[in-house]
């Protein structure tokens, strides 16, 4: 598809097009830049009770709810993203945002660095993973569902894998 074909379709002209995006690929990342920071407030924001991994979920949750309310076609751009190298790595750029905004919140919460980048990476993986259940679930389950699936899912394959190094 060629950037006057989505102006077109958008109802506006090429030029006002190049005003909000520098090339058709930004328009798959829009709004993407502020969501590290949406991130990190909400982690701050979250409970104290509870584990540094709970309570960022928790965040994701919440954050993770107010956006699915604003995205529409994640299927279609899924598929395009996973069709391209260039914006697969930026996919891959915008979830490390992530993952260092959600490192820096926990740091604030004197959480240690270990743990906190450890957190950091459990919390965003399970969040995409949430996201692509979402996903493929058009819609008919809540982000938040998909997420505590997403956790359950975690916490019972690393209570399996510490029982079976145990026994050993």
């Amino acid at each position: 598809m060629t950037v006057t074909q989505i102006a077109e379709r958008a109802g506006i002209t090429r030029r006002s097009y190049f005003r909000y995006f520098p090339d058709k690929r930004e328009v798959l990342f829009a709004g993407s830049e502020r969501l590290p920071a949406a991130i990190r407030e909400a982690v701050l924001d979250a409970p104290r009770t509870g584990s540094p991994l709970s309570a960022t979920l928790q965040a994701l949750a919440r954050v993770g709810t107010t956006l699915i309310e604003h995205i529409d076609r994640t299927a279609e751009r899924r598929a395009v993203i996973a069709s391209s190298p260039e914006l697969q790595e930026r996919e891959r750029t915008k979830l490390a945002a992530v993952t260092s905004a959600i490192q820096d919140a926990l740091l604030q919460r004197d959480i240690d660095d270990d743990s906190a980048k450890l957190v950091a990476q459990i919390a965003t993986i399970a969040s995409q993973n949430a996201f692509d259940r979402w996903t493929d679930a058009h819609g008919q389950k809540d982000f938040a569902t998909c997420l505590d699936a997403v956790a359950a899912s975690l916490r019972e394959t690393l209570t399996a894998d510490i029982d079976t190094s145990r026994s050993e």
